[in-house]
């Protein structure tokens, strides 16, 4: 039922979108190349034809890896490109830009504009920054950039979602499966950034309402990708005891460490029980379609022209972007998928949330905070069972 209820709402909001559509870098104007240059959505009218509409997106890595954070995103345009029907060459992809390195960034976005891109997705948090410099260069572009905080209000916004309901739900997984009370969560960055620690805290406080002995235990990274060191950090939990592995980093390599030593994991980004099958219980996922359909058909019909106000957007579970992926029913009881279910529903239908309405959390610091879920970029604590290692 929670499958088919995120299917649904996914298809509801297709349909709908159908009808109505780090420094920052130097800005210097690259040479001219004697490629296409974008079409103006301003100077059109009733916006861009379907047909001549280019889309350019800056991943990370490299999408082929088959898992993790840029697949998803890839998988997302690849779901927006077949919703409204776009051909392979509307699409422009550079892939492997290191989001560290400025001169990186900007390179791979001026190419995508020399190459006549309306509208770019820059789906990485180092990205930002080269992003509202180039978009005050190229206001006839729009730049819209994933996971951030930024935006200039007319060329340049910025998209996420609720994750933390997923990680919410996971977390009463994690907290019904666990033998030894410890829970262990890979974190790519550390209690500074609100992105990753509000996601870690929805998952200990999902942990919390179904075991309130358990502990979570955070191992950081400090990096959103990093294949080894998310294999070591998950290591490092398992040798503190911790038998269940939760993650916020790009690779399923937790999940396969937790496999490899007998223990259980919950998956993000994607489905990664193909990954590690005798381990993953379920995956906090993403279905980035469900944006990159809203924000390219309003550029098609119109609806959304630089220079006039773009809005921001923050997905959640009822719109389809943030989903829970199937359980492993090897590994989870029909009872637990049941505890879940009855907490998607009130998430779904709005009558609860994780974090709204909440006039106290304790963090571990013995301090009450208050936290609406759009502020999650505030959340710089931990939640009052999670520990550092």
């Amino acid at each position: 039922m929670k499958k088919l209820l995120s299917i649904l709402l996914a298809g509801a909001m297709a349909l709908s979108l159908a009808a109505c559509g780090g420094t920052p870098a130097s800005t210097s104007q690259p040479a001219s190349t004697g490629a296409s240059e974008p079409a103006s959505v301003a100077e059109t009218t009733g916006g861009i034809p379907k047909e001549e509409i280019k889309v350019g997106v800056i991943h990370l890595s490299d999408p082929a890896e088959g898992s993790g954070y840029t697949y998803t995103h890839d998988q997302g345009i690849i779901g927006m490109q077949q919703n409204l029907g776009l051909s392979d060459d509307q699409i422009v992809r550079k892939i492997s830009v290191d989001d560290t390195n400025a001169a990186a960034v900007e390179t791979a976005i001026t190419e995508c504009i020399e190459e006549g891109c309306n509208i770019i997705f820059a789906t990485s948090w180092g990205y930002m920054d080269t992003c509202e410099a180039l978009a005050e260069e190229f206001p006839e572009v729009i730049f819209s950039h994933g996971t951030g905080y930024k935006s200039n209000g007319t060329n340049f916004n910025n998209y996420f979602g609720r994750i933390y309901q997923a990680r919410y739900l996971s977390g009463i997984i994690a907290g019904l499966k666990t033998e030894t009370g410890k829970i262990g969560y890979v974190a790519a960055m550390g209690q500074e950034n609100g992105e990753v620690t509000s996601g870690c805290n929805a998952f200990a406080m999902g942990v919390a309402s179904v075991n309130p002995d358990a502990q979570v235990y955070v191992s950081v990274t400090n990096s959103w990708f990093d294949p080894e060191g998310e294999k070591q950090a998950a290591e490092r939990l398992i040798a503190e005891g911790c038998d269940v592995i939760g993650q916020h980093c790009d690779t399923p390599n937790p999940q396969t460490a937790a496999e490899e030593h007998g223990v259980w994991g919950v998956g993000y980004n994607s489905d990664m029980t193909k990954d590690a099958p005798g381990a993953t219980l379920t995956s906090v996922m993403w279905d980035w379609s469900v944006y990159y359909t809203k924000a390219v058909q309003n550029v098609i019909d119109g609806t959304w022209v630089p220079g006039e106000k773009i809005d921001n957007y923050f997905g959640d579970m009822a719109d389809g972007l943030v989903v829970l992926g199937e359980f492993n029913t090897d590994l989870v009881t029909d009872e637990m998928i049941a505890a879940v279910e009855e907490v998607q529903a009130k998430i779904v239908s709005g009558e609860w949330d994780v974090f709204d309405g909440v006039t106290e959390i304790m963090d571990n610091e013995g301090v009450a905070h208050t936290l609406e879920g759009a502020d999650y970029g505030s959340c710089n604590w931990y939640y009052e069972n999670v520990n550092v290692l």
